[in-house]
């Protein structure tokens, strides 16, 4: 972890995504992929991150209801 005071890290199964952190304060969710490299999304409500972590497929669930929906940075330095 480390990317926000109240940030949790989630290490989670998929072929994509590697783990997956949430700043409450800031809606701002962390996005870890298996290239290594972390993307912040901004704006994601925290209903959003919960069903993020509930999906199936992290990787499906990136795809239909993060990636093109949410302004990102990223890759962002460690």
């Amino acid at each position: 972890g480390g990317r926000g005071i109240d940030a949790r890290m989630v290490r989670v199964a998929s072929e994509a995504v590697a783990d997956i952190e949430y700043d409450a304060p800031t809606r701002t969710l962390f996005v870890r992929f298996t290239s290594g490299e972390w993307y912040a999304y901004l704006g994601v409500p925290a209903s959003e991150h919960a069903a993020f972590l509930a999906a199936e497929s992290k990787g499906r669930f990136f795809q239909a209801r993060i990636r093109d929906r949410y302004a990102y940075k990223g890759p962002l330095s460690p």
